[in-house]
């Protein structure tokens, strides 16, 4: 059976295949936590995510292929809508801790699915949904996020659309800002650290962004930026 390479992602870019219903991709050093994890959610009813399979003869773990489209940089414009923004599906938040456009499945515009949970985790809801925001908002500065093909958004707006979609209370919000400048400087370490280790998909993907200091300049456009956003959803009831 022909394999496909399927794009996107950054520690494992071009190493993710599709082998007909199937996704093989190389197994993370928790895999096997993560597989049981994946398994109790489908045991409970959630459809959204894949359904692992074990492992191929190369140690690749093996999961289900969620059918969809992922949106992969330049974004297209139905991956920037605040209709793809706002789509929770109801339940609890899950810390998937890595919901970028990447890892996210749609039909037609909507988001139906998640993949690559490598770095799921037990972890406060608002932390999960703080790392969302930083990436899907995005916040960033627009000379950051134009290389992904990010039309300049309303920061401002997208933010609050977040908030409210997702069930933040207003005596919350403070928290969810300060659990967004957890992100972004944890984040940055992350990032640092797998490229100062030199991970190929770290490596290139720093090099593409012009520099380690592209984080730091994120940081720095948020903490310029922040009294609006504060004022913004604080205001909200």
């Amino acid at each position: 059976m022909d394999e496909e390479v399927l794009s996107g992602g950054v520690a494992n870019e071009g190493r993710v295949l599709r082998v007909g219903s199937r996704v093989h991709r190389p197994a993370g050093p928790y895999a096997k936590s993560i597989h049981a994890y994946l398994r109790s959610l489908n045991s409970s009813g959630f459809e959204g995510a894949s359904v692992p399979q074990g492992f191929d003869r190369s140690g690749r773990e093996v999961l289900t292929f969620l059918k969809g489209d992922v949106a992969t940089p330049p974004y297209p414009e139905w991956a920037q809508t605040d209709a793809a923004l706002a789509d929770p599906l109801g339940g609890p938040v899950l810390c998937h801790n890595d919901v970028c456009l990447e890892n996210v499945v749609f039909h037609d515009g909507v988001a139906v699915g998640l993949i690559d949970f490598d770095y799921a985790a037990p972890g406060r809801g608002v932390y999960d949904l703080a790392q969302f925001a930083k990436m899907c908002v995005p916040l960033d500065r627009p000379a950051n996020i134009a290389t992904l093909g990010w039309h300049t958004p309303d920061h401002v707006g997208r933010l609050v659309v977040i908030a409210d979609a997702y069930g933040v209370a207003r005596e919350g919000r403070s928290e969810f800002l300060s659990a967004i400048d957890d992100a972004m400087s944890i984040g940055a370490a992350f990032v640092e650290r797998h490229f100062v280790a030199g991970e190929p998909g770290f490596v290139a993907m720093v090099e593409r962004s012009g520099g380690l200091d592209r984080w730091e300049k994120q940081r720095r456009w948020w903490h310029e930026h922040f009294a609006e956003f504060e004022a913004a959803l604080l205001a909200q009831t």
